[in-house]
């Protein structure tokens, strides 16, 4: 240590510049931070879901596509809301990358010629609108509520709202997301058609989707970033009233933020709605480290202490110490990189070695700055220090440590039961606050018109033009029926099924599948051909018409009736001939449910049994093991329960947050481990170690706590609900920490350590 001082003494102008310089010099890579809302993001390029969904894309044509409702309460058969509508579906069929546009005015309706029943008509819904009389729009509004193909798809059951639905051109977003471009050429529209009918427009759909990921991302980066510096700037210097107590520790993790998400861009990543949040993270990996160096260099300086020898001793204590909590910090995150969720990934990348850097940069520019401050700082009552005078915490420890491992151990296990009630929810929809117009044009379709998910149902009837057969689309309708009647949440199914039956229903006046597989065949060439250009039936079914594609409809549900629906839809087709296969966005989230949950237990796992075998490795003291553990497991289990007794779900927020509790939360304890077993060493009595630790460590552990569970607890008032729960729970985990290690861990201690 005394080499590497005066080493650190020798450069100390040279390194505490340099750094700074270091840090400018990479952050002009930041001119090209950039968000990516894409769905594709939370997927690695050899995910089978995501491999499956491309095969289907490739077969089908793109699922995805902008959707617009909106309301009238003087009902939609009007000339004034079909006008609003001709408009709209006019102009999103010139829009950039729109491929299909499907709304109630340009339906195409299929019926009997009037002055020739024996020639079918296939034509739009509504024509005509500007002569349209109030009998013509009567009857179209007879005909809508009365079709099956209409209601709870275009056009709600009361008839006051519709969907406008716009399909997006293939592979559109596979190479970069053209989502903000998308919306902004959608907005234009919708803008122009507010002002003229006073309508107020929903938005929903993918582009919508990432739009709300990549705002809200960036306006949580660009938020809670300087809020989080400035609280911790503002708590520094009421802690330590100094500025120097505020400034060097924010300078030790402002720069290590900007180097890691300088590096991360350099290596083009882009950054993604957590990953955005990597500076607050890093203000958690990085201020204990540098806040237990400065408090216990204070301390000496306010004991008398040249600033040198203050130096020296500070490191001295802490060197140890912060390398040992920086490993297992390091640790913690790095086991969010088992996850299969991309950004959660990304961001163990990023913070694991953000981590290392804040370490590098605690132990080597800041006791060089500190070497620099040698301007006197007002010693306190020398006498009273010197005297070492018990501070009454050790005596209240050893008084009370039965009752205080009793009490704790109660409010615990009752806190600990809570986790019965946990529930794991990853719906995308509910990543958003009730207040984010994504979730609430989402609700307001679920509310008035039908379902805002989807699923995209492929069903292979084994042979081709299967689909044409009376027995496969017979198959079909019962499970149309079968599945609505089991799940309310399913709110429409669409397929070709459903024109073969309308065809008949024109040509035969019998709403059923003809048992004729020519006739079939027929009907579906029949109005093939009969489309206008741009709306052809390739997108139901494949080329060899051995695929019939099925579209549901789905209210918002936890992601587990998603997986529920979905095992039901899948169990259903096994007793039959034919095979299936789920896709679709609604699919592909559902599923990461299990991703979230195996994130969570396996990071967990991870991060406590590479915690344990360092602390066996740095204290070598196998009976006493599960002491040191203990107040590290504990904060994750009992936050972990508060969320089963308050209701708060398990999401990639939370699951991020088990590992980075466990590896900021052991922080505190190998501080206070350290500290205490060099005072035994000294010989101190139980009494006076407590104290010791106390003395050099306790006022840091708290000040660290406060600044951390302070900046967390700013996430609650993120638009995004994996932030805001990650935030909160990653608050009050630290708060429990601070209890555990303050109070049960010395109690623990002062009753099993008996050497």
């Amino acid at each position: 240590m005394e080499v590497y001082m005066k080493f650190l003494k020798r450069f100390r102008w040279l390194i505490a510049f340099a750094i700074p310089l270091i840090v400018i010099a990479l952050s002009f890579s930041l001119k090209k931070f950039e968000i990516d809302g894409s769905y594709r993001i939370w997927f690695g390029e050899d995910s089978k879901i995501l491999k499956d969904y491309d095969n289907f894309r490739k077969t089908f044509g793109n699922d995805d596509g902008v959707i617009i409702a909106f309301k009238d309460e003087d009902g939609i058969f009007t000339q004034k809301a079909l006008s609003t509508i001709k408009r709209i579906t006019d102009e999103l069929w010139r829009t950039k990358y729109i491929a299909r546009v499907d709304s109630l005015t340009n339906y195409q309706y299929v019926h009997s010629n009037p002055k020739d029943e024996e020639d079918i008509v296939v034509e739009d819904f509504i024509k005509n609108i500007d002569s349209a009389d109030d009998l013509y729009l009567l009857n179209r509004k007879a005909i809508a509520l009365d079709d099956p193909l209409l209601v709870n798809s275009l056009v709600s059951s009361d008839g006051t709202t519709t969907m406008i639905i716009a399909r997006l051109t293939p592979k559109v977003n596979d190479k970069s997301d053209k989502s903000l471009e998308i919306m902004s050429l959608v907005e234009k529209i919708l803008a122009k058609e507010a002002k003229r009918s006073d309508y107020t427009f929903w938005v929903n759909g993918g582009p919508a989707l990432n739009k709300a990921f990549i705002v809200i991302g960036t306006d949580d980066a660009v938020t809670f970033t300087p809020l989080v510096v400035v609280a911790s700037m503002i708590l520094l210097m009421l802690l330590f009233r100094r500025v120097s107590g505020a400034l060097i520790p924010i300078g030790v993790v402002v720069f290590t933020f900007l180097t890691v998400l300088a590096v991360q861009i350099l290596l083009g990543y882009k950054l993604n709605n957590f990953t955005a949040n990597l500076p607050v993270f890093v203000v958690a990996i990085g201020i204990a480290d540098a806040v237990h160096i400065y408090s216990v260099w204070l301390t000496y300086r306010q004991e008398g202490v040249q600033n040198d020898e203050a130096v020296f001793r500070s490191m001295q204590k802490n060197m140890l110490p912060i390398f040992l909590t920086s490993l297992t910090t390091a640790i913690g995150f790095a086991t969010l990189m088992i996850s299969e969720v991309v950004p959660v990934f990304t961001l163990g990348i990023a913070t694991a070695s953000g981590a290392v850097l804040a370490f590098i940069i605690s132990v080597v520019w800041m006791p060089s700055v500190l070497l620099l401050l040698n301007k006197p700082i007002k010693a306190k009552v020398l006498e009273k220090i010197e005297s070492k005078k018990p501070l009454g915490y050790g005596a209240f420890i050893l008084r009370n440590n039965k009752k205080i491992i009793y009490i704790t151990s109660f409010i615990f296990l009752l806190l600990g039961l809570g986790i019965t009630q946990v529930k794991v929810d990853s719906n995308t929809i509910r990543y958003f606050d009730k207040d984010v117009p994504i979730r609430q044009s989402a609700e307001f379709i679920m509310k008035n018109i039908t379902g805002p998910m989807s699923y995209e149902i492929v069903v292979d009837s084994g042979v081709k033009d299967g689909i044409k057969n009376p027995k496969f689309l017979k198959t079909v309708e019962r499970f149309y029926r079968e599945l609505q009647a089991y799940f309310s949440d399913i709110r429409h199914l669409s397929s070709l099924m459903d024109t073969v039956k309308r065809f008949n229903k024109v040509v035969d006046g019998k709403d059923e599948i003809p048992n004729n597989q020519n006739l079939i065949a027929q009907y579906l060439l029949l109005y093939s051909l009969s489309l206008p250009q741009g709306m052809d039936i390739n997108d139901k079914m494949d080329i060899d018409q051995r695929k019939l594609r099925i579209t549901a409809q789905v209210n918002i549900v936890d992601t587990s009736k998603d997986l529920e629906m979905i095992h039901y839809i899948e169990e259903w087709w096994k007793k039959t001939e034919y095979s299936v296969s789920v896709q679709g966005q609604t699919y592909m989230f559902a599923h990461m449910q299990k991703d979230v949950t195996n994130t969570l237990i396996y990071s967990l796992s991870l991060a406590l049994v590479l915690v344990t075998v360092v602390m066996f490795l740095i204290f070598r003291r196998l009976k006493m093991l599960w002491v040191f553990i203990l107040p590290n497991i504990l904060p994750v289990i009992l936050v972990v329960g508060l969320m089963g007794w308050v209701g708060i779900t398990i999401d990639i927020g939370v699951a991020i947050a088990g590992a980075i509790i466990i590896g900021v939360a052991v922080d505190d304890t190998i501080h206070f481990l350290v500290k205490y077993f060099d005072a035994r060493k000294q010989g101190l009595g139980m009494e006076e170690t407590f104290d010791e630790v106390l003395r050099y460590a306790g006022k840091a552990i708290l000040f660290t706590t406060i600044i951390l569970t302070v900046s967390f607890s700013l996430f609650a008032f993120s638009n995004f609900a994996p932030n805001e729960n990650f935030g909160i729970v990653t608050a009050f985990a630290l708060a429990i920490a601070l209890v555990v290690d303050v109070l049960l861990l010395p109690a623990l201690l002062s009753l099993v350590d008996r050497e």
